[in-house]
């Protein structure tokens, strides 16, 4: 019979999991659990893809096929458990909906998709209700990294962890034999984990490209010359999977023999994860701004039409080449792309320490951390830096106040705020690496020119103040003589 879809004659209760949806992803995450030794029952709404991916990709291994719901479930091992790969969104509701009336109490769903995690928490709540153990799982890794070791990130129901553990740690990538993958926390903490890892990733992504064009356009450097450049940064404090793809990418040549990536229209698209992230960032109060500027850099870079009009109309400075040593200016954008990266994951954690203090999620930093070091996109070796700052400080407040991280900086500062200057006197935007040092510049800072803010709000909207000489007194001044002493309310972000 080989792997063909059950027969009645076939033995049931077989599959230690079954995984519904069998677009790229759902296909090489299943071939990864059957090289692990586990038994995956393939499911897809459109049944044609279960025979085509049983005579095709998965032929001659331990993957069995399921036509239905009914027959999936009939195939699983107790407690079952159910994978989802599928669009974030009602998608996920209705699949939910049609496990339920074949589940027990017991049984575990998991939705591995990007989706958003109030989803996430309104989904664990509904199915601890009825019974059903629910985890929403950020994956990342791309197809490379679903089919040979991806980063899982699992939160949710505890009580689902054990049964699931063998098979989400078998599975995922190693860095020293450690598994990129552990228990995120509650609820939605773990697509909140992956929604904040895609943030970052869109913050690294904008950085290079920022390093990037400031090599092209103010060094005026080949593409196999900056090519080799990313190589050499690969080799250091940069070296990660963005940096080593960006040093391929940029030797690649169409079949012309001229670069492929100057034949790409400079139009970003995005799927929305980085976008959510800013915007928890601006529910919770946390200045996120690098992962912020990202997202509306690639807003900025879909606007081609406007910008090409724009481009022929809008003059800038006259000067536009560097015109000092190459080899030491590209030095200094090295430097200040690191720190910039240092202040991104910094920001990032200050978003995960919120949400985990608003939702009495009990994280392990130093954990996720260790979850990100391989098989995912951000994955570098700095994140075990990252790593070794909580497993020294459980309590951290900031990244950037641990001695690695506030030393790191030190040594790029001059170099960082060099490569700011010099590209807005040429013309050259770098919203991410500028942002980044202003963030900086603000933390470090024991006084910002807020209590002037807070006057003029007390101004004009009686929205009071709290006095440097009596704290915790809040007061409102009648700063014209004419207005009321009458106070509004107010709200701290």
């Amino acid at each position: 019979m080989g792997n063909s879809p059950c027969s009645k004659h076939e033995k049931e209760h077989i599959a230690d999991i079954a995984m519904i949806g069998l677009a790229v992803m759902g296909q090489n995450l299943v071939l990864n659990m059957n090289d692990h030794g586990f038994v995956v029952c393939a499911y897809n709404r459109t049944t044609s893809k279960v025979d085509e991916f049983l005579a095709k990709e998965a032929k001659g291994t331990l993957v069995v096929g399921a036509h239905t719901l009914e027959e999936m479930i009939s195939k699983l091992k107790k407690p079952r458990r159910v994978m989802m790969l599928v669009k974030a969104g009602t998608a996920v509701d209705d699949f939910i909906e049609k496990l339920l009336p074949l589940l027990e109490n017991g049984d575990i769903i998991i939705d591995g998709g990007n989706s958003e995690y109030q989803d996430t928490q309104r989904r664990c709540q509904s199915l601890k209700a009825k019974g059903i153990w629910f985890v929403g799982s950020g994956v990342s890794g791309g197809e490379d990294g679903a089919r040979y070791g991806p980063s899982l990130m699992p939160g949710g129901q505890r009580e689902a962890w054990p049964h699931i553990k063998p098979i989400f740690q078998g599975i995922a990538a190693k860095v020293d034999n450690e598994p990129c993958c552990d228990w995120v926390g509650e609820d939605g903490s773990g697509h909140f984990v992956k929604m904040v890892h895609n943030g970052i990733e869109y913050g690294d992504m904008q950085l290079i490209c920022e390093a990037y064009h400031l090599l092209k356009d103010a060094l005026d450097l080949s593409h196999d010359e900056m090519s080799h450049i990313f190589g050499e940064w690969n080799k250091g404090e940069l070296d990660s999977f963005l940096i080593e793809i960006t040093r391929d990418i940029l030797k690649y040549k169409d079949d012309d023999g001229k670069p492929l990536v100057e034949k790409i229209l400079d139009s970003a698209g995005q799927k929305g994860t980085g976008k959510w992230t800013a915007i928890a960032s601006l529910e919770y109060g946390m200045p996120v701004t690098l992962i912020g500027e990202s997202v509306f850099a690639r807003c900025l870079s879909s606007l081609k039409a406007d910008r090409v009009n724009a481009s022929k109309q809008l003059k800038g400075p006259t000067e536009t080449k560097y015109k000092g040593d190459k080899k030491q200016f590209a030095e200094h954008i090295r430097k200040a792309l690191y720190a910039s990266k240092i202040v991104s994951y910094a920001q990032g954690y200050m978003l995960l320490r919120e949400a985990a203090k608003q939702f009495k999620w009990d994280l392990n930093y130093g954990g996720i951390a260790l979850m990100w070091r391989g098989g995912c996109i951000i994955r570098s070796a700095f994140l075990g830096n990252i790593k070794s700052a909580f497993d020294k400080n459980k309590s951290l407040s900031n990244l950037l106040l641990d001695d690695f991280f506030r030393k790191a900086i030190d040594d790029c500062q001059e170099s960082w705020r060099l490569v700011i200057m010099e590209a807005v006197k040429l013309g050259i935007p770098t919203p991410c690496f500028a942002t980044a040092l202003a963030f900086y510049d603000g933390f470090r800072l024991a006084n910002l020119p807020a209590n002037l803010i807070q006057a003029q709000r007390d101004y004009f909207g009686a929205h009071t103040y709290e006095r440097i000489d009596a704290p915790g007194k809040v007061v409102h001044t009648n700063w014209t003589g004419h207005g009321g002493d009458v106070s509004a309310s107010t709200y701290k972000a």
